[in-house]
């Protein structure tokens, strides 16, 4: 944002977001009680030019419809700066939020803590951090749009919580102000580091968007994250195979072939399974904490007309390597892998359904990934997805190979697609490491049992989706089919009891491979 930019105020912030006519302010009158006179006359100027008594205001609107609760800073006063009023009354703020059980949207725009309060006001940080904390461990979702500029402490607490974060576009946003740093270190901080559109690239952000369809986000985000009543769909239902029961006639792909489909460029992914299947989808950008994959989608969304948190491995490019093996978009590396985790989280601390999606060539094979931990990471989603409280459901929409594909594996329930498959490794590598050749690849694939009929027989997919597709190509109906049955699943399975649910989890997978 430059700086000649009109900056709006916090009640504009209200009135923009807020539908008319339902802004309720919950703030109480403070008093000026400070004994400094320079202290004093700073803050009886703010309030003559602002015509607030602190820098955040906080209340409750309904944003179309909905109540939601709301806190946002006002930077005329005093640079938006947090001391103890102002912290207490955004503890507050959040406390009734919680209490009343309201979602809650935050809206700073601050310099950080108040210097002329010095250490005390520091501390404000922390009890703020804890109310949004327990605002969260209490299943309610919180939004945070950054606005300029928003830097320090605010940055450093309360505006890096969100379940779902959004930034003004061309806001400054970042730890140290420029104006610090040059004082500190007598050089400029580098230029659009701390620019919004810069964390976005960076997965620090999940959206640059202006005030004036901050609204429509909002609602959109939160008809999935508070779970409103199932929307219906009128797909057709889904034809499917499930375990143990009879067909109108006997399926026997070989595995070559299913493999061959699942690697035709023209195959449809998880991008366009949300955009046939799916309403009110939210893209989630990278981890939230500076890394971003393109190889992984992460969004909220309706599938089916159930809410649900979509976490999936994005086809992307088609473009075959060098090594001739043809690949279901970027291989999938670490931060991925933790972008998939903060998915999890959030469909754990909103009891949200989770689905994930499998369809990738294999995991990243590189030294960054080596270094960036992928095994490790590999490890952490399957100990996370095995232990979720939250319902899930995998679908196995395309190619399985490898650590990329278990990493999403582990669900209440497994669905895949007639041609998707799964494999510890690429065809091709199973083959080098058995014969040293990549050659007898789909003889191998077949041995090891990796179609979709062998993983329903092994009891590792609960059910097949028919695409009936000519020559490899799913015919028109398939993703809204797959979507209408996806919904079906996942309402089901947040209707089960938790325990019960957990349980079966666990067994499921402790019996594999001991039914004979």
């Amino acid at each position: 944002m430059t700086e000649n930019r009109p900056r709006m105020s916090a009640r504009e912030l209200v009135e923009a977001v807020t539908d008319p006519g339902s802004w309720q302010c919950w703030d109480e009158p403070v008093e000026v009680t400070t004994d400094d006179p320079a202290y004093r006359a700073d803050l009886l100027a703010a309030r003559e030019r602002t015509g607030l008594d602190e820098s955040v205001v906080t209340g409750e609107g309904r944003i179309r419809g909905r109540r939601v609760a709301l806190v946002a800073c006002e930077f005329r006063f005093l640079a938006g700066s947090i001391g103890v009023d102002a912290g207490e009354r955004l503890v507050r703020a959040v406390e009734r939020a919680t209490a009343e059980r309201l979602p809650l949207l935050a809206a700073p725009a601050s310099g950080g803590t108040r210097m002329q309060e010095g250490t005390i006001a520091f501390l404000q940080m922390v009890k703020v951090a804890a109310a949004i904390t327990d605002h969260k461990a209490a299943g309610l979702p919180y939004l945070v749009h950054l606005r300029h500029p928003t830097t320090g402490g605010v940055l450093a607490s309360w505006g890096s919580l969100g379940h779902l974060t959004s930034a003004e576009p061309g806001a400054l946003i970042g730890f140290l102000g420029p104006r610090v740093h040059e004082a500190l270190y007598g050089e400029e901080f580098p230029q659009g580091v701390q620019l919004a559109e810069n964390l976005l690239a960076h997965g620090l952000v999940d959206g640059v968007l202006p005030a004036e369809r901050l609204a429509e986000v909002a609602a959109r985000a939160l008809s999935v994250l508070c779970r409103d009543a199932d929307g219906g769909t009128d797909a057709a239902p889904a034809v499917v195979r499930p375990a143990g029961g009879a067909s109108a006639a006997p399926v026997d792909i070989p595995a070559a072939e299913s493999i061959r489909r699942s690697r035709r460029p023209d195959r449809p992914g998880v991008a366009e399974l949300l955009a046939a299947a799916a309403t009110e989808v939210t893209p989630l950008s990278g981890t939230g904490a500076g890394e971003h994959d393109p190889g992984l989608l992460l969004a909220l969304a309706r599938v089916g007309g159930t809410p649900c948190v979509v976490l999936g491995h994005d086809r992307g490019s088609h473009a075959t390597p060098a090594s001739g093996v043809p690949a279901a978009g970027q291989a999938l590396g670490p931060a991925g892998l933790r972008a998939a985790r903060r998915g999890m989280r959030v469909a754990a601390e909103l009891d949200l359904p989770l689905l994930t999606v499998v369809d990738t060539a294999g995991a990243a094979l590189s030294r960054d990934a080596e270094e960036g931990g992928l095994a490790g990471e590999i490890a952490r989603c399957l100990a996370d997805l095995v232990t979720l409280p939250a319902p899930t459901l995998c679908l196995l929409l395309g190619q399985g190979a490898g650590g990329a594909a278990l990493a999403l594996l582990p669900a209440d329930r497994v669905v895949a697609a007639r041609h998707a498959w799964l494999s510890p490794l690429p065809p091709e590598g199973a083959s080098a490491i058995l014969y040293r050749t990549t050659e007898r690849a789909f003889e191998v694939a077949a041995r090891q049992g990796v179609r979709s009929a062998d993983l329903l027989e092994h009891d590792i997919v609960d059910l097949i989706v028919e695409e009936e597709a000519a020559e490899g190509v799913a015919d028109g109906g398939f993703l809204p089919r797959l979507g209408a049955l996806l919904g079906t699943e996942l309402a089901a399975l947040s209707a089960r009891d938790r325990g019960e649910r957990l349980a079966d989890r666990r067994a499921r997978y402790r019996r594999i491979g001991l039914n004979g």
